[in-house]
C-alpha cells in the first residue's frame, strides 16, 4: 500500500489503517505478559475552539498536539490520528503497569504548558483512556474500542486524568445504550408519567403545593429510578424535551386542583439555556395563573451560567412566576446567590432533616437555612419528614412546610386529589 495511505494528511501521523497493523503486529508478538497498551485520549473543549477561533487554527492545534504527542513516545511506540481530535498511541511491550501509567501522566503532562498558534495562546487539557492487549482484547479492532471505552469512562467522572479498561464497562454502556433507546421510544410515545409528592403546612398538615416527580416504566428493566435516567438524558440531549413534558403534563394536572394549591417543577440547567424556556412555562400554564408554578432550581445551575440564569429568572418573576432553591446547603452554598436572585421559597435539604441532623452542628445549619429565609422574607421547606418528632423540632424552629413520607409518598395525580380535603 503507498506510504501516503496510510498517513494522516493534516499531522502526517500515521491513520488508524496503519494504526491497526501495528496493533495487529503487537498482539501477535505477544508471550505471556503485556503485547501493548492502547492509549486514547482527545482534546477537551476542541469543538469550542474550532467555532471561534475557526477551523485553521483547529487544524493547526492539531498538527501540535501530534508533535508534542510523538515527544513523549519511544522510538518502538506509535501514536496516530484516528479521527476527528481523537489520538490513540501503542505502548510497545510495555514492562509493567506502573510503566503505562507513567506514559498516561506524561502525556497529560505535555497538556499543561499552552499551545501557540499564531497570535493564539490556546490552553488544553486531554483524557486519556488505557485498554491493555491481549487481556482486554485479542483482536486490533477490539482493544481499540475498549480503550476508546475507558476513555468515555474517564471523562464521564472527571477531566484530565486516565483510566483503565474494566470488563463491567461493557455491561454499563450496554444499559447506557438501552436507555437512551428506551427514552426515545418514551419521548416519541408518552410513555412517562408523573407523581407528586405533597408538600404540607406544619401547623395545619394541610396540602399547599406539590413536587411534580418524573416516573418511567421501562419495557425491559421496569422503574427506572430519575437518578440513573436523568443524567444520562442531560447527556445524550434530550433533556430538553423530557422536562418540556414535564413541565406541561404538571400544569396541565395543577389547573385541575383548588386554586390554592400550586405546583413545583425542577429545572435542568439544560432547560435554562434554552432561549423559549420563558416562552415555554408561559405556554404550559395557560390554563391557570402563573403564580400557581414554582420553579426548582439548584445552586449547580446557577453556578454554570449566572448571568443568563438571573436574566430568565427575571422575567419569569415579573410575570408571576415563583422559585426555590433545592437542598440548599448541599453544594457551594453562596449566600450572594439569595441576594441576587428572586426565590420565594428555600428548601432544606432531608441531610439535615434525619434523625442524623439531630446533632448539634447539623441542628445548628437547619435552624441557621430557616432564620435566614424569614429574614430575606422566603419561605422555608423541609424535605424527607418522616417522624412525628421531627415535624415537632421543625415547627418549633419556624418552619413553615414540610415534604415526606410522614405525610405521604409521591403517588399519582388521580390518589393525589383524594388528599386535598383532609390534614396529612
Amino acid at each position: 500500500m503507498d506510504e501516503l495511505e496510510h498517513q494522516d494528511s493534516l499531522t502526517g501521523l500515521p491513520n488508524r489503517a496503519l494504526f491497526q497493523d501495528r496493533l495487529r503486529s503487537g498482539l501477535a508478538h505477544a508471550k505471556g505478559g503485556p503485547a501493548v497498551a492502547v492509549h486514547c485520549l482527545d482534546i477537551d473543549r476542541f469543538k469550542s475552539i474550532n467555532d471561534t477561533l475557526g477551523h485553521q487554527v483547529g487544524d493547526a492545534l492539531l498538527a501540535a498536539v501530534g508533535e508534542r504527542l510523538k515527544g513523549e513516545l519511544r522510538e518502538t511506540d506509535t501514536v496516530a490520528r484516528i479521527g476527528g481530535d481523537e489520538f490513540a498511541i501503542i505502548q510497545m511491550a510495555p514492562p509493567s503497569i506502573e510503566e503505562i501509567e507513567s506514559l498516561a501522566k506524561r502525556i497529560i503532562g505535555a497538556f499543561s504548558e499552552p499551545f501557540v498558534i499564531g497570535d493564539n495562546s490556546i490552553s488544553v487539557g486531554t483524557s486519556i483512556g488505557i485498554a491493555v492487549g491481549p487481556s482486554d482484547g485479542n483482536d486490533a479492532e477490539q482493544l481499540l474500542m475498549n480503550a476508546d471505552t475507558a476513555l468515555y469512562r474517564t471523562k464521564s467522572v472527571g477531566r484530565g486524568s486516565f483510566g483503565f479498561f474494566e470488563h463491567s464497562m461493557h455491561e454499563r454502556l450496554q444499559k447506557r445504550h438501552q436507555i437512551i433507546m428506551g427514552l426515545h421510544e418514551a419521548i416519541a410515545n408518552d410513555k412517562f408519567e408523573l407523581h407528586y409528592q405533597p408538600i404540607v403546612n406544619v401547623k395545619t398538615r394541610r396540602i399547599v403545593g406539590c413536587e411534580a416527580l418524573i416516573r418511567w416504566s421501562h419495557p425491559i428493566r421496569g422503574l427506572v429510578p430519575a437518578s440513573e435516567f436523568i443524567p444520562i438524558a442531560e447527556e445524550c440531549g434530550l433533556i430538553g424535551q423530557i422536562g418540556e413534558w414535564v413541565l406541561k403534563r404538571a400544569c396541565a394536572e395543577a389547573s385541575l386542583w383548588p386554586d390554592d394549591i400550586w405546583v413545583a417543577v425542577n429545572i435542568s440547567p439544560a432547560q435554562f439555556r434554552d432561549l423559549d424556556l420563558v416562552e415555554k412555562v408561559i405556554n404550559a400554564a395557560k390554563a391557570m395563573p402563573l403564580s400557581r408554578v414554582i420553579l426548582e432550581i439548584t445552586e449547580t445551575l446557577l453556578m454554570k451560567d449566572r448571568d443568563a440564569a438571573s436574566v430568565t429568572l427575571e422575567r419569569l418573576r415579573k410575570m408571576g412566576v415563583r422559585f426555590s432553591i433545592d437542598d440548599f446547603g448541599t453544594g457551594f452554598s453562596s449566600l450572594s446567590y439569595l441576594q441576587d436572585f428572586p426565590f420565594d421559597k428555600i428548601k432544606i435539604d432531608r441531610s439535615f432533616v434525619s434523625a442524623a441532623a439531630n446533632v448539634k452542628r447539623s441542628a445548628t445549619l437547619r435552624r441557621s437555612i430557616i432564620q435566614l429565609g424569614y429574614n430575606l422574607g422566603m419561605t422555608s421547606v423541609a424535605e424527607g419528614v418522616e417522624t412525628e418528632q421531627q415535624l415537632e423540632l421543625l415547627r418549633a424552629e419556624g418552619c413553615v412546610e414540610a415534604q415526606g413520607f410522614l405525610f405521604s409518598r409521591a403517588v399519582p395525580a388521580a390518589k393525589l386529589r383524594t388528599l386535598f380535603d383532609k390534614p396529612l
